[in-house]
């Protein structure tokens, strides 16, 4: 029998089961009045979350029977992580009526939407929808034709100076900055609301750094980014960059300050011996205990909502940008989908902003520009909303990508022993969120041999998984991982301990000890054994061989000499302490890191290496600064790269 993909699955499913119910309210014997509250059949209806979700329920003459939700854009860990649940409260409750799952509300709200659409179905109060689910593309054309709009069909139309699309890190970055300058600025966004502001954002040279004395070299980190993309970047905008974010952050403390958030910056440590240099450049609000006035848990979207609201920023949520607009070479604004799937024309006098936040989520396009790294994934991360829409608009509007693709993964997720690593299981959400997999420890192969100096940056380990069984490692410790945790001075998020400064990590050792760590241990994400044979047993990898290697490994750091990899002393650390743990590790994605072509003010560049007037691109959506695998040994180098444009984007559009 020919194998089905589930949305090949559930195309049929959703088209013939809805065809039934049709039927019934049209051709077949509808029950008398008092017989029944639904025409028995499935019916299914569609509502916007994250991405689009499609809820099909089947109903008997009196209940609720079955309920089957289909939402392969939303948030793995959050939105698909929370279908059963929310499986489970329609079928009890017999009703749309939901309390939405903590933590997931936007793929809630849109679940009892769909529901609500079905039931009304199913009373007969609304017509029955045919739901027609998008084939698969099997031809590699990610790219598709521009969407034509017919004029008729637009119901609104808004004009201003500067139209933003996203509101993410750096669309929120833009809008507060041209509204402080007092341009008349729109942003709209998918989703209901912002997606947030990222934490850990890269700069150089801001007043907490001056005062606790870190000094960065701007030629120094020049360089740096220019080796890690082999020369695959713009130098100009890495100058640009090191040149004014130490400002943007201190107007970005400032915002905070006036909410009673308190910004810290990462600091170095004053000895650090570590081969691969080290860049201090995190700075992240502390909000803990912050609270917006109303009882509500501040966060960066909302600091920076409410400051630009007050100074007439408008922002226009639940509206998807459908394409760009041109008139004589000039991009002028676009036609978005609002939340009643009508469409509206913006126009913008001063400028058009790209900051969709680039095409993570979107595999058929990964698949097609950069394959290779789809093979050591097994978690996806992204920030909501990377479908890949904004750069596929600036591409029909004439513009150049990158040629060079690359993504910004972490070696933070756990496998189970039987998985797999890809594409499918990184769509699963079944996967373990495995925070502590950067850490140093011994790691190996589908054969029990070490490989690969763990000392090093997050992604370089995956990279040399593409030579490796499976595509994946296993990392082993031993019960003194605490202690060794603080040993190991890592930079960055990857820190679990607090910086020299007093900056906190982003999750310290004590919360995966306390909670992390038990949790994978239960789902079977992380093996606990009493001897290492043991934990080879469980992990899949010959006993006789993993022992020999933690034996070497261990022989080399009670000398503290690594003769074979050359790990620093500080970080290489015995495995002899029981119970012993082990994980099979893989890529976490974070974002896509190829973009649009920009100059250095941010302007879209075209085929010919021309500014596209009128159209602008930052963040994820833009290109130009990374190629290869991401520089993590600067912390927040993306997002600081991101707030920084936007910030300077905004003014300058403002001021055109």
């Amino acid at each position: 029998m020919k194998d089905l993909s589930r949305r090949k699955f559930l195309k049929g499913a959703l088209v013939s089961t809805a065809s039934v119910a049709a039927a019934g309210l049209t051709g077949m014997p509808v029950l008398a009045k008092g017989e029944g509250i639904y025409t028995p059949g499935t019916y299914s209806a569609q509502a916007q979350g994250m991405g689009t979700v499609t809820v099909s329920m089947t109903f008997s003459e009196s209940a609720i029977t079955d309920v089957v939700l289909d939402m392969p854009d939303e948030t793995p860990s959050i939105g698909q992580a929370a279908a059963e649940e929310l499986k489970a409260r329609l079928m009890n409750g017999q009703t749309a009526e939901i309390d939405a799952v903590s933590g997931a509300t936007i793929t809630s709200n849109a679940v009892a939407k769909a529901a609500d659409k079905c039931i009304k179905q199913a009373k007969g109060e609304i017509p029955v929808e045919v739901i027609e689910q998008k084939e698969e593309a099997a031809d590699g054309d990610w790219l598709g034709q521009e969407p034509e709009i017919d004029e008729s069909s637009i119901v609104a139309e808004y004009e201003t100076e500067v139209l933003v699309i996203g509101c993410g890190t750096g669309g929120m970055f833009v809008v507060a900055s041209a509204a402080e300058e007092g341009a008349q600025v729109i942003g709209i966004d998918r989703f209901p609301t912002g997606v947030g502001i990222r934490d850990d954002l890269g700069a150089i040279d801001s007043r907490y750094q001056k005062e606790w004395g870190t000094k960065i070299d701007k030629f120094d980190y020049i360089t740096m980014a220019t080796q890690y993309a082999a020369g695959h970047i713009n130098q100009e905008l890495v100058k640009l960059f090191c040149e004014k974010s130490g400002s943007v952050i201190d107007w970005y403390g400032d915002r905070l300050a006036e909410r009673g958030v308190e910004l810290w910056h990462e600091s170095g440590d004053s000895v650090d011996e570590a081969r691969y240099h080290h860049f201090p450049t995190g700075h992240s609000p502390r909000w803990a205990g912050s609270d917006d006035g109303t009882g509500n848990k501040l966060d960066g979207n909302k600091v920076l909502y409410d400051y630009a609201t007050n100074l007439g920023a408008q922002f226009h949520y639940n509206t998807k940008m459908i394409k760009l607009t041109r008139e004589g070479g000039r991009v002028t604004g676009c036609i978005a989908e609002n939340g009643d799937g009508q469409y509206v024309r913006y126009t913008a006098s001063k400028g058009t902003v790209v900051a969709t936040g680039g095409y993570s989520l979107n595999y058929e396009m990964m698949e097609a520009l950069q394959p290779w790294n789809l093979r050591i994934i097994g978690r996806n991360g992204s920030e909501p909303g990377a479908f890949g829409d904004g750069i596929k608009a600036c591409l029909w509007a004439g513009a150049k990508m990158d040629e060079t693709h690359s993504m910004m993964m972490f070696d933070r997720c756990a496998l189970r022993p039987d998985q797999e690593t890809g594409v499918e299981t990184s769509k699963s959400g079944d996967n373990g969120f495995f925070w502590m997999g950067s850490q140093p420890w011994l790691k190996v192969n589908a054969d029990g041999k070490r490989f690969f100096n763990e000392s090093g940056t997050y992604e370089g380990i995956l990279h040399a998984d593409e030579y490796q069984k499976g595509h994946v490692h296993y990392t082993i410790f031993d019960s003194n991982w605490t202690t060794y945790a603080t040993q190991f001075k890592m930079h960055g998020c990857s820190r679990l301990y607090p910086f020299e400064n007093g900056a906190d990590p982003n999750i310290p050792y004590q919360a995966i000890e306390g909670g992390m760590l038990p949790g994978l241990i239960e789902n079977g994400f992380v093996m606990q054994a009493d001897t290492i044979e043991e934990l080879a047993e469980k992990l899949g990898l010959p006993a006789e061989q993993l022992a020999a290697t933690v034996a070497r490994y261990n022989e080399l750091a009670y000398a503290g000499n690594d003769e074979d990899f050359g790990k620093e002393a500080f970080r290489l650390t015995p495995v002899d302490k029981g119970p012993f743990y082990g994980a099979k590790n893989t890529g976490y994605v974070l974002c896509t890191m190829d973009g649009i072509q920009i100059d250095t003010h941010m302007n879209a560049i075209d085929t010919q290496g021309e500014p596209i007037p009128g159209l602008y691109v930052v963040g994820n959506d833009s290109g130009c600064y990374f190629a290869n695998t991401y520089p993590n040994l600067s912390t927040g180098m993306a997002c600081g790269r991101t707030v920084t444009f936007g910030y300077l984007l905004g003014k300058e559009l403002a001021k055109a």
